[in-house]
């Protein structure tokens, strides 16, 4: 049986870390070009190479995106950005585009080239073409079943690995390749710049009666005509590993470390659990479920990967994310308490919260821990009641022990 690769999003070098302490076998990120999200902080040079020696160093991997579709003035940079990478290091690229394909192969033949989704992927003989021209991985579409994804792993060769998601936002045009973005904003999605129309609200009017807009329901917050729920099948672990998959991938990659640190835990724990004993797995359930709650998301669905999806297994009932948790921080130092009753910890601070909460503290090897929030002070010394404004370097004083890296959330 195969050990699936654990695969994370990561947005910046904070997010990264996140990943790596929290259970990631490997991480994904995207650099300030050639990325399919060019709206997210995405890496500088100088940070993926920091990211990449703090992975190598902790025994994970980082795959580096540059899956845009390229035009012509793309290509001259193109050929200047795999040069860095080449000296960067990262342990793949991920390409869906052939000429990208090219020019990453030609100019760093040491870093495995992997097939994105945006590909297309959806054929044995597709996975085999891409093995042949010499990808080490091939990324399934999400519109395949199980099913498929274990008729092509029996088709393809051994060494040739697949990858596909487990968890996150579905796109609804055929495996991301969307036109809507460029059709009402004029920014292109196969460019990285995607402004999301499929979550937008939408009535429907008759050509001969303008202005007049026909009542179409789906429930009292609005019609959502293009809406996806997001993946999730934490439950159905034993059948990815079944169908041959070699590596899990989270989406997100424009996600906080909130929402990184809670699905790569719980992941990382449900696979370790089912690979030791199915029935510590199946036991373990209910924890997984919660803790998957506790970051935002709309409503789940299990996509594709047993048929074709119903409408009601589709589409989602409200554009409103469901944050049942709010981020506070990550520990970055602590402190000895000496006379005082709690103990220290040094976060910078990403949310509101006050003296007198009651917080939880989430660390890397499962355990929650319930705490309160004894007292708030600046890192001059002063004391404050709330901290209401993001980016404060503060400590913080906590009926229970932060440890290193530990996160902080609260409930919202």
């Amino acid at each position: 049986m195969r050990k699936p690769e654990l695969l994370i999003p990561a947005s910046s070098l904070e997010v990264l870390k996140t990943a790596v302490r929290f259970g990631a076998d490997a991480v994904y990120i995207g650099g300030e070009a050639f990325s399919l999200r060019a709206k997210a902080r995405n890496f500088s040079r100088e940070d993926m190479a920091e990211g990449i020696a703090f992975a190598h160093a902790n025994g994970v991997k980082v795959h580096v995106t540059a899956n845009i579709l390229a035009h012509n003035k793309d290509i001259d940079e193109a050929e200047k950005y795999f040069e860095e990478l080449r000296e960067l290091a990262p342990d793949a690229l991920i390409i869906s585009d052939p000429g990208m394909f090219t020019l990453a192969k030609k100019i760093c033949p040491g870093i495995e080239i992997h097939i994105s989704t945006q590909a297309n992927n959806t054929n044995y003989m597709t996975f085999r073409f891409w093995h042949e021209m010499g990808a080490k991985r091939v990324v399934c579409a999400r519109e395949l079943s199980l099913a498929e994804i274990a008729e092509i792993r029996e088709r393809v060769p051994e060494d040739l690995e697949i990858e596909s998601f487990i968890h996150g936002a579905m796109c609804i045009s055929y495996s991301g390749r969307c036109l809507l973005s460029n059709y009402f904003t004029g920014r292109d999605a196969n460019q990285g710049a995607c402004t999301h129309p499929c979550r937008w609200k939408y009535a429907v009017m008759e050509e001969s009666r303008p202005g007049e807009y026909l009542p179409v329901y789906e429930n009292e917050r609005g019609t959502f005509l293009f809406n996806s729920k997001d993946l999730c099948m934490i439950e159905h672990i034993p059948e990815m590993i079944k169908a041959g998959i070699d590596s899990f991938k989270i989406e997100g990659r424009m996600k906080t470390a909130l929402y990184v640190a809670t699905v790569a835990r719980t992941y990382r724990k449900a696979i370790d659990d089912y690979l030791e004993s199915e029935e510590k797995y199946r036991e373990n359930m209910e924890w997984y479920k919660a803790e998957i709650a506790k970051c935002t998301y709309r409503q789940f669905t299990t996509g594709f990967y047993f048929g074709k999806p119903s409408e009601e297994a589709q589409i989602y009932d409200s554009n409103t994310y469901i944050n049942e948790y709010i981020y506070l921080g990550i520990i970055e130092e602590t402190r000895e308490r000496g006379e005082r009753k709690g103990y220290l910890g040094k976060i910078t601070q990403r949310n509101k919260f006050s003296v007198g909460d009651e917080i939880e503290i989430m660390r890397p090897d499962g355990r929650n821990t319930e705490a309160a929030v004894l007292a708030i002070h600046t890192e001059e010394g002063e004391e404050m009641e709330s901290a209401p404004h993001p980016k404060q370097s503060l400590w913080i004083e906590l009926s229970e022990e932060p440890e290193m890296y530990d996160l902080l959330r609260i409930k919202a």
